[in-house]
């Protein structure tokens, strides 16, 4: 097929090199602008614009689709179909319409449940027990449009978004050449999702990162390993006399029986152990502010955090 690829992050790239590897005709690869990042602010470009140019892809990164000059821009192009990973940009019914097939999503969720922004997040910070991948016929609505080909894969215990990232981005590689080969057959099967169990996975703000140790101790686990690496569920300890911003970057639900106050370290033997509303997780993996990733047993070596320490 005469495709154009439009994404953006580290997720998406599997997926373009699987359609390109198939035989599809890749004519473009729509990414966003460079965006300044880092001390210098110097212009970085996204993990797809990167692939695409080492690849030799023409690559387009329109601000939006809102002038006739990039909708006419893309029309031009004469598509077969247009196929999408994560772009970070709406498009207009006009482009939606353009491709002679149509434009197609690969989405990182079971719909309808985990629409929009950050399905692998949310699928994780609610306790979910699945989630897995799907191609669907794009439409105006976010995320509504009909299921063409589906994969799913448990949630493990000791999943974190990172994880989870990883694996789901290896499954809809393979997913995607598998669903254009069915529409280039002609017999791909196109299923309406159910009205029933919608979900949105909204943006993960600042504020909800900070943990809540009054919630239940399944509950703060699903946290921390749902923001895990990335942005990071975090507390504040008292380390060595100073105030410390800590992100919990793994964790693991305690078996010890609980009779301290929401907040308060247990032990520090195995790990941080700290009391929840119910329960207790043990935090495994940790990071201070400005420094690198350790072991909460490092940490713990050569910090002041002991059991009957508060920390909020």
């Amino acid at each position: 097929m005469r495709l154009a690829f439009m994404g953006t992050p580290e997720f998406s790239v599997p997926a373009l090199a699987e359609l390109a590897a198939a035989g599809h005709e890749i004519v473009a690869v729509y990414t966003k602008a460079p965006q300044p990042a880092g001390r210098g602010q110097k212009l970085k470009k996204s993990p797809v614009h990167r692939f695409a140019e080492k690849n030799g892809f023409e690559v387009r990164c329109p601000a939006s689709f809102k002038s006739q000059e990039a909708r006419a821009a893309f029309r031009a192009l004469d598509l077969d179909a247009a196929f999408v990973v994560a772009y970070g940009l709406i498009l207009p019914q006009a482009v939606l319409d353009a491709p002679r097939l149509g434009c197609f999503n690969l989405h990182a969720s079971l719909l309808p449940r985990w629409r929009g922004a950050a399905p692998i997040h949310r699928a994780i910070m609610a306790g979910d027990a699945e989630t897995g991948v799907q191609v669907m016929r794009m439409e105006a609505g976010l995320d509504t449009g009909p299921i063409l080909l589906s994969e799913t894969t448990p949630i493990r215990p000791d999943d974190t978004t990172g994880s989870l990232h990883e694996r789901l981005a290896a499954l809809g590689a393979d997913l995607a050449p598998r669903a254009l080969a069915a529409l280039a057959r002609g017999d791909a099967q196109e299923t309406p999702q159910s009205e029933a169990g919608i979900t949105y996975a909204d943006k993960i703000t600042a504020d909800e990162a900070r943990i809540d140790w009054r919630r239940p101790a399944r509950e703060v686990d699903w946290h921390i390993r749902g923001l895990s690496p990335f942005p990071g569920a975090w507390f504040y300890a008292d380390v060595n006399g100073k105030e410390t911003r800590i992100k919990a970057l793994m964790s693991k639900r305690s078996d010890d029986q609980i009779s301290q106050e929401p907040g308060t370290v247990m032990d520090s033997t195995k790990g941080l152990t700290i009391a929840c509303g119910d329960g207790a997780v043990v935090i495994t993996v940790l990071q201070r502010e400005g420094k690198s990733a350790q072991s909460a047993l490092d940490f713990t070596n050569g910090a002041s955090v002991k059991p009957g320490f508060q920390v909020s």
